[in-house]
């Protein structure tokens, strides 16, 4: 029997998306009656905190309320073949409830918060419900802000991940467009993976090397076909 695998799982929106969580691309994406600019930046939270977090409330409850799909519990399933790692950009925590072990959010988890002071990563606080509310503060005073990476802030996990992807003997792109910097930018760092898939329903019309297995499929049906490659290559 082969040795056991080193696998990463990269995912974006839509892994996701099969669980009724909105992408922000798409034309009835989250974004459509909300401009980026007033709800998703630095800038936007000086200006209107009651705004932002209001939005964020409404996304928080509809991640509550959402369930993983099978797509999160076939990527479950290959822990099985060995060592798996998520990468996700994602900022709900349905590969969590899945059952999934090893999670990295590069975007931020959406079900908690985190001080809008100068020390934002120094700590994370579990948001009980969906509400958070301007009453909540930090130790140091300042108020709690969704623990979201928004447009125009650094990707604090970026270098985590950048130094875990040349471990990986398997990369497995799933649900993401490869369009949003600097997360996309991290599949360099796979220089070891011999076996790499996308799975997109339009893998075929993506820029991506040539070393990749494409998989024009939905998140469920795509990991299917790649559980069964894998088991098959690897028994």
């Amino acid at each position: 029997m082969k040795s056991m695998l080193n696998i990463v799982v990269f995912s974006g929106a839509g892994m996701s998306a099969e669980s009724g969580i909105q992408t922000f691309r798409d034309s009835n994406g989250l974004w459509e009656n909300h401009r980026i600019e007033d709800v998703a930046t630095p800038q936007a939270w000086q200006k209107d905190p009651d705004l932002v977090t209001s939005f964020y409330n409404e996304r928080r409850k509809s991640v509550i309320l959402a369930k993983p799909n099978n797509a999160h519990e076939g990527v479950v399933e290959l822990e099985e073949l060995g060592d798996v790692l998520v990468i996700t950009q994602n900022i709900d925590d349905l590969h969590e409830r899945a059952g999934s072990s090893n999670v990295l959010h590069l975007h931020g988890n959406i079900r908690l918060a985190k001080s809008s002071g100068p020390d934002q990563e120094k700590a994370y606080y579990p948001i009980n419900g969906w509400k958070l509310d301007n009453t909540s503060v930090c130790p140091d005073g300042y108020r709690l802000r969704p623990h979201v990476v928004w447009f125009g802030e650094e990707v604090p996990s970026y270098e985590k991940a950048a130094e875990l992807l040349p471990s990986a003997d398997v990369l497995i792109v799933i649900g993401t467009s490869l369009q949003v910097y600097p997360a996309a930018g991290l599949l360099q760092f796979a220089t070891n993976a011999q076996q790499k898939f996308i799975i997109d329903p339009k893998a075929d019309q993506l820029d991506i090397p040539s070393d990749f297995i494409k998989l024009n499929a939905t998140a469920s049906d795509g990991m299917s076909t790649v559980i069964r490659e894998l088991k098959k290559r690897n028994s």
